[in-house]
């Protein structure tokens, strides 16, 4: 019988389940590596980990407990792919990587070349996927009986320090709002205040090009893109950003664009839906200004 197993490394990721799920219309259970959430299926097991564990030392037990499903999918993330091709090359499985679409429970549709090409993808059970939970209409995980179980994870690599620079900002594969800055914002100070500011006034989340991550103006989890996370949400404000291939392919189904450069032969201005060709030190603080509670 063909049955889906949901794993979420968290209550977030989990969250972000429902649509995927219901699209696949199989029937489903989850695995909750930490967090005690009570929705995400028939059963929901709880691993009950405090924190969250690096691939090589789970992959192992995790493929003696998926074994049974036809069907293992994890939300579309750089742990998530790193887990999930672990567990699939222990059981010898097929692995389908940032899945969009689902044709039926063998075939689903993922992006190639930076989104310019959507292949078809067959694949026989068991598989594993990796799927982006924007490309799916949101529904409600049902609510079902928790399971405890404890796994302990094997010796292996393990995390020496971990930072995060979200001062409480949505996640941003979750975020409705998200305000990306690139190279123009010279430093790591500039890119908090100037972009941060406007983020939080609007209450949304933060993000950064490659070339800011790669120079130390943003931290790495903020990057958006086809090496960063893909995101989809309702606006997309893009201040000093170009509109590299690699940039556009991850925020290509954002429902609204605005783009601001001082060039306007920017490459984003193309998939723009309001462009605005002007100095996003000018313009920023202004929009900032105008937003509910500023100071005048």
């Amino acid at each position: 019988m063909s049955r889906l197993l949901l794993i979420a490394f968290d209550e977030s990721d989990l969250n972000s389940c429902g649509g995927f799920a219901t699209a696949l219309g199989l029937p489903y259970d989850a695995l909750l590596l930490s967090g005690n959430s009570t929705v995400g299926g028939e059963k929901i097991f709880q691993a009950g980990l405090t924190a969250i564990p690096t691939a090589d030392t789970v992959a192992g037990l995790l493929a003696v407990f998926v074994h049974t499903y036809s069907h293992v999918a994890f939300v579309s993330s750089m742990r998530s792919k790193d887990l999930a091709a672990r567990i699939a090359g222990i059981l010898d499985a097929a692995m389908i990587t940032d899945a969009i679409g689902i044709e039926s429970p063998t075939t689903f549709l993922r992006p190639m070349v930076a989104g310019a090409v959507i292949a078809t993808v067959d694949a026989e059970p068991p598989v594993f996927i990796t799927f982006r939970p924007s490309n799916f209409a949101p529904a409600e995980l049902t609510a079902g009986t928790v399971v405890p179980m404890g796994i302990e994870p094997a010796p292996g690599s393990k995390v020496v320090k971990a930072s995060a620079k979200t001062a409480g900002r949505p996640d941003l594969s979750q975020a409705k709002i998200i305000v990306s800055g690139g190279k123009p914002l010279k430093d790591a100070a500039t890119f908090e205040t100037v972009l941060g500011g406007l983020a939080d006034a609007l209450g949304g989340a933060v993000g950064a090009t490659r070339a800011a991550v790669d120079t130390g103006i943003a931290p790495n989890e903020l990057q958006v893109g086809q090496t960063g996370k893909i995101v989809a949400p309702n606006l997309y404000i893009a201040a000093g950003i170009s509109g590299s291939t690699q940039h556009m392919a991850g925020i290509k189904d954002s429902k609204v664009i605005v783009a601001i450069n001082k060039d306007g032969d920017a490459p984003i201005f193309e998939v723009a839906d309001i462009g605005i060709v002007a100095d996003l030190f000018d313009v920023l603080p202004q929009l900032q200004a105008k937003l509910p509670g500023a100071r005048s």
